[in-house]
């Protein structure tokens, strides 16, 4: 007999027993859920998840979308081999495939679309591109996830009420307003990756890099009693949790939210303003 099968009535019956009492709003509920927590019924982790999964059909798709300057995409018009080095660069599997500007999408390149050029065989990125997905910037994340899953699409293109796009918003995005940051093997984790360059000299920073990491990179000496990451910094200056694509100045650097939900920022987006390069020499 498996012994776990035999717990499983107990717990049942102690949820039920918690649950007896039927909650009449969401926040009767939530109370509900976190005195089961307070009594080890689930850990937090699960807690978590479950207020996730809430709070989803609260929050629009203008609240978690990348905004339109600083989609990644590409044009119809560019060169293979420049769009094959641009996806290996940014390592995304999807791109928005544009016009004349960022307006004019005509459709979504998937990254492992260009082995066929790689392999030798013909390529045409019209031919190749799939259809765009328009979305507007109303839509509750519960409903496009529901969409996200019964038409098996990964991205869409968020439109504005004047019809122009504003941004895109992916699967990813929608799941982490769930179960919090999903990391992929794309994703910079070890310290060693934590502060990476582009080609504009901007830096991507993970938010739970240590200061003493930031300081040496970057020449300053910034320390507080207070926090101890480059993350609890920000939330330090502003007194609260930054926003996704907020904007702080700070000492000759400017820094921009980009991956943030309802608990943590993830990354940043950091710049030195001229007087600080000057500065630094």
């Amino acid at each position: 007999m498996d012994p776990s099968s035999s717990s499983r009535p107990r717990f049942l019956e102690r949820i039920s027993s918690l649950l007896s009492h039927e909650p009449e709003d969401r926040d009767e509920l939530i109370g509900l859920l976190r005195s089961a927590y307070d009594r080890s019924l689930f850990d937090a982790d699960a807690l978590a998840i479950i207020e996730g999964a809430l709070q989803v059909s609260e929050i629009q798709v203008r609240d978690v979308m990348i905004p339109r300057a600083l989609m990644d995409v590409v044009s119809v018009d560019d060169a293979i081999d420049k769009i094959a080095a641009f996806a290996v660069e940014t390592a995304h599997s999807r791109f928005p495939v544009i016009g004349e500007g960022r307006d004019d999408v005509l459709g979504v390149l998937l990254a492992k679309d260009l082995l066929r050029y790689f392999a030798g065989k013909e390529f045409t990125l019209r031919d190749v591109m799939r259809p765009a997905i328009f979305i507007p910037e109303s839509k509750r994340l519960n409903v496009l996830l529901r969409e996200f899953r019964a038409n098996r699409n990964h991205m869409a293109l968020v439109v504005d009420e004047y019809g122009g796009v504003a941004g895109l918003v992916t699967i990813e995005d929608v799941l982490e307003q769930i179960v919090g940051d999903i990391e992929d093997e794309y994703d910079f984790d070890a310290e060693g990756d934590a502060i990476v360059a582009d080609q504009a000299g901007r830096y991507r920073v993970k938010a739970t890099v240590e200061l003493a990491t930031f300081n040496e990179t970057f020449g300053v000496d910034w320390s507080d009693p207070d926090y101890d990451t480059l993350g609890g910094m920000l939330m330090s200056l502003l007194g609260r949790l930054p926003q996704r694509d907020e904007v702080v100045e700070h000492e000759g650097f400017r820094f921009q939210v980009l991956r943030a939900d309802s608990r943590r920022v993830h990354t940043l987006l950091i710049e030195r303003q001229p007087e600080a390069l000057g500065e630094g020499g």
